[in-house]
């Protein structure tokens, strides 16, 4: 437990040491928007110099740390393990957030095991001033300032009364086919929310800032550092499919994630 702390405080600090890279250089007005972007897995899949750029420097990070773990960065920074860990690595969630000057975006470090369990979460949104941490067995807590407010599990609610969040794939069949998914739950939840980052959306259900959570199409940097946070406060979290390709990930209190599980298993979402 005492290793997996200081890798929880390596990764706080490293998050907290890169921010200014993304931060300084947010566009915040339409005519601020300089970046140099491409796209990934479609035509709305955008990646900025900034990614990249943070990618870069968390990868020196770690490096001069803990020169013996392995890396598995979403812009394609990767080395194998040899002290057991890895790191995996966002260095942007919520790229089309940033790119558009929105608040919504963060820092996701998290670090697996040898046998690929998530271990150590750090997500770090500097644009909202909170940062969301977590270490295996040792609680999760919400950082505003400098003060830690340990967080507790989140209450049941019946899916009638839920305020759910989502996010939708870039692969447009399967946007459309989310969007059907969708628009049948709209009236039978309380509300929904869809704010672009998977990390703060799983990290904003284990502080019970909302009830539930589901997305297709996430990929290992969207989650290895927010399961560890929901994980710690008792969150089920549902894989249904392969998490290195087509998926679909479901968050939230016991009963719930069950309901929501079984109400987009009858919708199709579930291949």
């Amino acid at each position: 437990m005492q290793d997996l702390m200081q890798l929880r405080a390596i990764a706080l600090a490293i998050a907290r040491e890169v921010a200014p890279i993304p931060t300084l250089a947010q566009p915040r007005t339409l005519a601020a928007r300089t970046l140099a972007t491409s796209t990934k897995s479609s035509d709305v899949d955008l990646v900025t110099e900034l990614d990249q750029a943070t990618e870069l420097a968390i990868a020196k990070a770690i490096l001069a740390r803990r020169p013996h773990d392995g890396l598995l960065g979403e812009e394609g920074a990767a080395s194998a393990s040899t002290s057991g860990y890895t790191w995996v690595v966002d260095p942007i969630d919520g790229t089309v957030n940033y790119f558009y000057g929105l608040s919504n975006w963060a820092i996701s470090l998290g670090v697996i095991d040898a046998h690929g369990t998530p271990v150590v979460g750090v997500v770090h949104a500097p644009a909202l001033g909170e940062t969301f941490v977590a270490a295996k067995g040792c609680g999760a807590h919400l950082i505003l300032g400098d003060q830690w407010h340990p967080l507790t599990p989140p209450p049941e609610v019946p899916l009638e009364l839920a305020l759910l969040a989502t996010g939708f794939s870039y692969d447009r069949s399967r946007r459309a086919q989310m969007g059907a998914a969708f628009a049948n739950l709209v009236p039978r939840v309380r509300d929904f929310r869809r704010m672009g980052s998977a990390a703060l959306d799983i990290c904003n259900t284990a502080a019970g800032r909302i009830h539930g959570y589901y997305e297709r199409d996430l990929k290992p940097w969207d989650l290895a550092a927010a399961q560890v946070v929901a994980s710690e406060v008792g969150l089920s979290i549902h894989f249904v499919g392969d998490r290195l390709g087509h998926n679909l990930t479901i968050a939230g209190p016991i009963a719930l994630a069950a309901r929501l599980r079984a109400e987009l298993a009858q919708l199709g979402v579930i291949d």
